[in-house]
């Protein structure tokens, strides 16, 4: 039988506010939705924090013998920034500086963000649609809106009525803004004197001759509207209501918002059942900023490279470190924080080693079974994983204890000790377990690819002697650089 049949599960919907026992559409299927990257540079920690934090509930569901289709987009298309209406568009800035085509660079940053997720061993998604892939689909939203009286066009743009929509349905029902509040704080932009309200959005912008990124539409060369493009995709692949949409807390307002007002003006109904939203991730108590150097890259935390840390992190020790602080509350990085979880880490995998070597007795004198039964009551209770962690390292405790022999377990209950210790601390949590050559080889990578970034650094200056002398010895060690179109590659 379905460990969901047997569980009550209990998730926090952003919509009401409150934690709600989760009852999906259809009987033993769950349709999620996450909001990807937008794939115009390297995925930074506090995405992935997002992103693990939507691995956890993923892999917790099919644990609970949940049929979950997970789709999950990347946005390729070079929406403009504030709300897609003014600004410049990000992909093509990063395709100017790089002088590259769009599609490169979102090919580039597509592939660096399914690296890092690899490395911190998330589930692939069950789809992944792309944005450019579904113009189609979001043209035709378009084109419903239009007809049910919730959108206008003027001068080839499309814009959402939201003074028209919430004559029928309420605007600001997700974040708790009330229009009245929202116009009051509304200042014009530039880009803004074609909309009838401020607080209209875009659903098609016509591109200027300069927009690199551009489709043919009823309404003239254009591209769509950074909102749309999750109301085309989820709807596509889960219907036009499904279980559950997630993302990060910044994405509640207006993205999120909007993709609501856009399928209730589309098709009428409410498209999710339950909302939910991961916090963000601070660095050393201060939002985590490029422009301040205020940040960290998940590369930089792995190779030690970096002027914020003591040393390099594993992968699976940082994956630790965030599933220790539940994914609805603020987590603060920090030198001191993860050095911690690396020790908490090192315990708990030197526990489950040391599994098979405890002494077995008639009698236990542990309940194992009620402490089982807690670890899924924590995972229950809206994915708790901070608590769950803490039901672990009791088991780690108990664990000792019958080591040094001041505790008893039988066959039977060492058996349930194991398989509950490896069903949460891997199937569910997701930890990997890194063996000391697997740690090695990191470095030994970190290190080929640094010497590999010197050597490019001196042929750019044109100082070959030392690019060749690079070269040379690292051949001479056995390990042999291949230049290509794609770069430096190198073989052991």
């Amino acid at each position: 039988m379905a460990l969901y049949k047997t569980n009550t599960l209990k998730v926090y919907n952003s919509l009401s506010g409150e934690k709600e026992v989760f009852t999906p559409i259809h009987e033993g299927k769950i349709g999620m939705y996450v909001c990807g990257p937008t794939v115009y540079n390297y995925v930074h920690l506090g995405n992935c924090r997002t992103f693990i934090s939507f691995d956890l509930i993923f892999r917790y569901l099919k644990h609970l013998g949940y049929q979950v289709r997970y789709v999950r987009n990347i946005t390729d298309v070079g929406h403009i920034v504030d709300d897609a209406d003014s600004g410049e568009d990000k992909i093509a800035k990063k395709a100017r500086l790089e002088q590259i085509e769009p599609m490169e660079v979102a090919q580039k940053y597509t592939v660096n963000f399914h690296n890092i997720l690899k490395q911190f061993n998330n589930l692939p998604p069950s789809i992944e649609p792309t944005a450019t892939g579904h113009i189609i689909e979001q043209i035709h939203i378009i084109e419903e809106i239009i007809a049910n009286g919730y959108a206008y066009e003027i001068n080839g743009s499309v814009y959402f009525d939201i003074e028209r929509f919430n004559k029928d349905y309420q605007y600001g029902e997700l974040s708790g803004r009330k229009i009245e509040d929202m116009l009051a704080n509304t200042r014009e932009l530039d880009g803004q004197s074609d909309k009838r309200n401020p607080l209209d959005f875009a659903l098609w912008k016509k591109a200027e001759p300069e927009h690199i990124m551009r489709w043919p539409s009823p309404w003239g060369d254009g591209f769509p509207g950074w909102h749309l493009e999750c109301t085309a995709m989820s709807t596509k692949y889960l219907g036009k209501q499904f279980d559950i949409h997630g993302g990060g807390m910044d994405l509640k307002f207006p993205h999120h918002e909007c993709e609501i007002a856009q399928n209730e003006a589309c098709t009428g109904n409410k498209p999710v059942n339950y909302w939910m939203h991961a916090n963000m991730l601070t660095l050393n108590g201060k939002k985590m900023a490029k422009s301040t150097g205020n940040n960290i890259l998940p590369e930089e935390l792995f190779s030690g490279q970096n002027d914020i840390l003591s040393k390099a992190f594993s992968p699976a020790v940082v994956r630790f470190f965030i599933l220790q602080a539940h994914y609805r509350s603020i987590l603060d990085f920090s030198d001191d924080a993860i050095l911690a979880s690396e020790k908490g880490f090192n315990r708990l995998m030197e526990a489950i080693h040391t599994l098979d070597e405890l002494p077995l007795s008639d009698t236990s004198s542990i309940e194992v079974n009620e402490w089982r039964q807690k670890c899924y009551d924590a995972m229950n209770d809206d994915f708790n994983s901070p608590i769950l962690i803490a039901h672990l390292f009791e088991a780690v405790k108990n664990i000792n204890t019958i080591k040094e022999g001041k505790a008893s377990i039988t066959k039977a209950d060492l058996e349930t000790l194991k398989n509950t210790l490896h069903e949460f601390t891997f199937d569910v949590l997701g930890l990997s377990q890194q063996t000391e050559q697997q740690n090695n080889n990191e470095k030994l990578e970190n290190v080929v690819d640094l010497l590999i970034n010197m050597r490019n650094e001196a042929r750019a200056n044109k100082n070959f002697s030392l690019s060749d002398e690079i070269r040379d010895k690292l051949l001479a060690i056995g390990i042999q650089l291949k230049d290509g179109k794609e770069g430096t590659t190198f073989q052991l």
